[in-house]
């Protein structure tokens, strides 16, 4: 609706049904209407249906598609999860020279209380008059985030900042120059004169016997104006900015006070596959994370993740092979809801091979508005009526699960748009997924090749974005849904939505319904969350190290027989096996199996059991007892009556250490 139907909303908010509003451009006037005329619905959503469907070209095919946004704007808000807590009371530390570090400060000093950390002095040099606490010296570290920042400096300079008055007499005593207006000396250039010594007299704020201190403070907020800033990586902490920008300073007078956020993320140890028994497999979600806020705890054989650096975009849920790491707010099953409903409404209304475009809600929403503004003034041909625009916190929050369940739900297509905020390990992640993905669709018959389902979309402008919309989704690049539609919901576990979107693709595959159907489908390296474990007989003493050490419960041992069993549906080819295994005999097949098999368990490897050459009682295995003895047979502790004890059960061998009549005893 539009403002002149204002008298229409008015109406509807004076029942208790949620309403939903289809304008976002006057979000802001009915949002104050409703508060004025007291609304008794305790439930006001707006979605956009202007930028995304009516402003088009093809906007006359866009009804269904229409349907289906409406449709999914009444589902319920995703689930309240815990919250992270920021606390800021405004103390603002600034790093840069010392010229532009006060020009900012005077922009701010008013809300917050500032300190300075020279690192030289500029063009113009420090303000005769000090208005701010000023530090100096070497820079050691900054860690931290709102709230919370810790920043280590080493205080090796001979002028002590706090007992100098800028009197500038030092300055113009030294006869080397040494000595700028930020009131350090350049080490490098003084030649000991010490003529700034006597300058400087009774103030005393020149000492060359100082010792060098480390030392430490703490801060709320960090303004870096360095050339070489404190943090390199692509996802700044909470509180920390770089550079004197109006936006930055902006942003810095509003972080005072107490302010939550979501955590995203919920970890559930007992299924990552980091680190078993001192051994590194999985390092997947380490890698991706552009916040480095997940790190690997080796004392605890886990990983950690610092809910205050992680800005929720579930990277590292994506990579993670097990679900050890899910996407918490929202959930992967509320997101499934979601596409359910856009695809099965968009079907009802008429509408024909789906494309959803996944895109974040910020750089790719005003994308997507930009498109249809400029659609709508007729130099764009804007959204097609088949693509469906799905606004993410972080594109890269969904993987190989959901996408692959879009398409199970009837969707011929997805596309995850990368407008350039993305880190760029990111697109690496994702993309090996999407390799994953096109090789089952292309192997499975239901995709052929060059023909691919899941893939990026990059464009960083309004029109590229037209471009590429065009190029992917029309003309003969258009693709059909192929596969039936599936009527199982996602899970919040992703393992237990991938066994059954793979099991909804297997049961309707094409090229299993052929004479020649293949046995297993080869898939990439690189990302591969499905495959088997191949054992080298020959070395593997079956001492089971990798049963103990798999995650997934994929490998197994048999309590009745000394056997090596594998259930390949749960395997999530980590590698911790590979890893772990002492006589590396284990190696890793990344691959999809397609028989009945692949839901069974198998033995990878048996050998005879072992039994006491003194009574007989089972105890290891043949192999496992061959190696050892081969191992130590040239060590002077097992010789002899020693080397047959290695050939006894743990009882026979202490009865025999206190029979034997040649054993020497220390008493």
């Amino acid at each position: 609706m539009c403002r002149r139907e204002a008298g229409a909303f008015i109406q509807a908010v004076q029942g208790t049904d949620d309403v939903v509003v289809a304008c976002t451009q006057e979000q802001r006037l009915f949002g104050d209407l409703a508060v004025e005329v007291k609304a008794k619905t305790s439930v006001i959503k707006f979605v956009n249906i202007r930028e995304t469907g009516g402003w088009s070209r093809d906007a006359k095919n866009a009804s269904p598609k229409i349907a289906a946004l409406l449709a999914a704007a009444h589902l319920p808000e995703p689930e309240p999860v815990p919250t992270v807590t920021f606390k800021s009371a405004g103390r603002l530390l600034i790093l840069g020279e010392i010229d532009q570090a006060e020009q900012a400060a005077a922009l701010l000093d008013d809300a917050l209380n500032v300190t300075i950390f020279t690192q030289g002095a500029g063009e113009a040099g420090g303000a005769q008059t000090r208005r701010y606490p000023v530090l100096g010296g070497q820079s050691v570290r900054l860690e931290g985030w709102l709230g919370a920042f810790t920043f280590t400096w080493q205080r090796n300079n001979p002028i002590d900042l706090d007992l100098c008055t800028r009197c500038n007499a030092c300055v113009a005593a030294c006869p080397e120059q040494a000595i700028g207006l930020d009131y350090q000396i350049d080490l490098s250039k003084c030649s000991a004169h010490r003529d700034c010594v006597t300058a400087c007299g009774a103030t005393g704020a020149i000492n060359f016997q100082r010792d060098a201190v480390q030392e430490t403070a703490e801060f709320d907020l960090v303004l870096d104006l360095r050339a070489q800033p404190a943090f390199s990586r692509h996802a700044l902490p909470q509180g920390y900015f770089r550079g004197a920008s109006v936006a930055n300073l902006l942003h810095l007078r509003e972080r005072v006070g107490e302010f939550e956020k979501p955590k995203f993320f919920e970890y559930k140890q007992k299924l990552c596959a980091h680190s078993r028994n001192e051994k590194v497999g999985c390092n997947a979600c380490v890698d991706i994370c552009s916040a480095e806020a997940v790190s690997s705890d080796k004392s605890r054989q886990q990983i950690k993740v610092n809910p205050h650096l992680c800005v929720g975009c579930g990277a590292c849920t994506t990579v993670c092979p097990t679900g050890a790491l899910t996407y918490a707010y929202p959930r992967a099953s509320e997101q499934g809801l979601k596409l359910r409903t856009l695809l099965s409404t968009y079907q009802k209304a008429g509408g024909k091979d789906a494309v959803i475009l996944l895109h974040s809600q910020e750089a790719g929403q005003a994308l997507v508005n930009e498109l249809g503004r400029a659609a709508q003034l007729k130099v764009a041909q804007g959204v097609p009526a088949h693509v469906i625009p799905v606004a993410l916190w972080h594109t890269a929050s969904l993987g190989l699960d959901v996408w692959l369940t879009a398409l199970a739900y009837g969707a011929a297509q997805v596309l995850v748009l990368n407008t350039a905020e993305e880190a760029p390990q990111y697109t690496d992640g994702l993309q090996a997924q999407m390799q994953q993905a096109q090789s089952l669709l292309e192997g499975l018959g239901y995709a052929k090749a060059g023909q691919t389902s899941v893939q990026w979309l990059r464009a960083t402008q309004a029109l590229e974005l037209d471009t590429e919309l065009q190029r992917l989704t029309t003309g003969k690049q258009r693709l059909r849904s192929s596969i039936p539609m599936a009527t199982f919901a996602v899970m919040p576990e992703k393992r237990s939505t991938l066994s059954m979107v793979v099991d909804h693709l297997l049961e309707h595959a094409p090229v299993l319904k052929t004479a020649d159907a293949p046995e297993a489908l080869a898939l990439p390296n690189d990302g591969a969350l499905f495959g088997s474990v191949v054992v080298n007989k020959d070395s593997c003493t079956l001492c089971m190290s990798c049963v103990s050490a798999c995650p997934a419960n994929a490998l197994q041992d048999n309590q009745q027989a000394p056997q090596l069993r594998f259930f390949e549906k749960n395997c999530v080819q980590c590698g911790l096996c590979v890893s772990t295994c002492p006589e590396k005999s284990l190696s890793l097949v990344p691959r999809l199996l397609l028989t009945p098999q692949r839901k069974e368990v198998r033995v990878l490897n048996e050998t005879q059991p072992y039994g006491c050459v003194r009574c007989g009682k089972e105890f290891g295995t043949l192999k496992g007892i061959e190696a050892m003895m081969s191992k130590l047979a040239g060590h002077a502790m097992f010789q002899g009556a020693a080397s047959e004890r290695l050939k006894m059960c743990g009882d026979c061998r202490v009865i025999d250490i206190y029979s034997a009549g040649d054993e020497q005893k220390i008493l």
